[in-house]
């Protein structure tokens, strides 16, 4: 096995440099000796990325602003985020092309695939997973998919599956910094190791199948491959993480609100949830589904359910009691941010090295119109501080901010789901 240099000695090492010994080779981590002379403590940013979906859209009127460009004034859905204005970008006029179905179009809004009202829709992979695909993961978990109550997420596998979503805080926190005993441990290694020799035998199988079949069905299994080839090295990754110690915090394990009407103090319970996770680094990709429901939030002022409100029809006691709602939801998100920037690491706050995407699967609840979609993009190393305003009749793609989130988490990517270049207007910090 070669030896690394010494630091008197010190040389640039190839990031594709591997260690060999019979017929093993182990890729080396990022080290110092990776980076050009002078600039061994200029690493790479651990950029990061959150997206939040809510389910029941956003009254716009109360949301977007009149003005274009950076003068334009705090409407009263944007006042709650006045102390990170100069931290976000507005969005408006923008869409999903061929994304309709009013409530089902919550599926595709990180994924963009056409049609979901249609009979036999089949989804496509999100854009959290997309990531989670092609990162060099340094993290315990790929990722992380939350929802506040209901029965889905906002992510989905390469072959449009849908993740679970975890909706107890409580979970979510041992998940991410309880250790488990010692026998916990080593059952949770051995059912690891169980899964991977299930997916060697089902995957030889597989292999032997392919020889007797037609072109089209080698494509299927092609595709198949790759998904258990995936799977294996998430597996292999998951073992080792598992026989590492978790992150210490100095926080209690949260008590879980268990009245599934309270939208927003389960949305704050998960927010302060994620703010740790992302905090310590334990994932670098997050999505939470804010879904509302039927029933009357614990709001002073609410008497009618929020489904109902969002089908408001224009009834102005009905927009009053739907405002009362969204106001507390978009304070929620300020408070998140905020905790996002007063958290400070080398370089910067986690709110800087953080991409916070905010928005809704519909642009008009009311009449269930998937167009002109509610948007907001904070943190992350942009320039913000602005609204971007779109002509929504040229149905321009949220996909093309999808599509620049992707390039600032290091990717090289020219494209993703509708995507039609990257969005205009929004530059990144160097």
């Amino acid at each position: 096995m070669s030896s690394l240099p010494t630091p008197s000695s010190r040389s640039v090492i190839s990031r594709r440099s591997f260690l060999r010994s019979v017929g093993v080779a182990l890729a080396l981590p990022m080290l110092d000796a990776m980076a050009p002379r002078g600039f061994a403590a200029a690493l790479p940013h651990r950029r990061r990325m959150v997206c939040i979906n809510t389910s029941l859209g956003l009254h716009t009127p109360l949301f977007f602003p009149e003005a274009a460009g950076s003068n334009y004034n705090l409407t009263p859905y944007l006042e709650p985020l006045a102390a990170v204005q100069k931290d976000f970008t507005v969005f408006s006029g923008l869409s999903h092309p061929e994304v309709s179905g009013g409530h089902l179009a919550q599926a595709s809004f990180l994924t963009a695939a056409p049609h979901p009202s249609a009979p036999g829709f089949r989804n496509t992979i999100s854009l959290d997973q997309f990531a989670a695909e092609r990162m060099a993961l340094e993290t315990r978990f790929a990722s992380l998919t939350l929802r506040t109550s209901g029965n889905y997420g906002l992510s989905y596998t390469h072959g449009g599956v849908p993740i679970p979503a975890e909706d107890r805080p409580s979970r979510v926190f041992a998940k991410l910094f309880l250790d488990g005993t010692p026998a916990e441990v080593a059952a949770q290694v051995n059912r690891l190791r169980e899964g991977r020799s299930i997916m060697d035998a089902v995957g030889g199988e597989a292999r032997r199948m392919s020889r007797n079949v037609g072109a089209g069905d080698r494509d299927k299994l092609d595709e198949y491959f790759t998904s258990v080839r995936e799977l294996e090295k998430r597996l292999v990754r998951s073992e080792a993480w598992e026989q590492k110690t978790k992150p210490k915090v100095q926080a209690a394990i949260p008590k879980d609100i268990t009245d599934r009407a309270d939208l927003i103090g389960r949305s704050r319970m998960l927010y302060d949830v994620m703010h740790l996770a992302l905090q310590n680094d334990s994932t670098r990709l997050i999505t939470l589904n804010i879904e509302g429901n039927a029933t009357v939030p614990p709001i002073a002022g609410v008497s009618d359910g929020h489904h109902n409100l969002s089908h408001h029809g224009q009834d102005p006691d009905k927009i009053a009691q739907l405002r009362l709602i969204e106001q507390a939801e978009m304070v929620a998100l300020g408070e998140f941010l905020l905790k996002l920037k007063g958290s400070q690491e080398e370089g910067g706050s986690l709110l800087d090295e953080t991409m916070v995407f905010f928005g809704s699967n519909l642009g008009n609840a009311s009449s269930h119109d998937n167009r002109n979609m509610p948007a907001i993009l904070a943190g992350g190393g942009f320039k913000h501080g602005q609204h971007l305003s779109f002509n929504q009749d040229k149905q321009v793609p949220l996909c093309n901010v999808y599509l620049l989130m992707l390039q600032r988490l290091g990717l090289e990517v020219d494209a993703f789901a509708s995507s039609r270049g990257t969005i205009t207007g929004l530059e990144m910090v160097v």
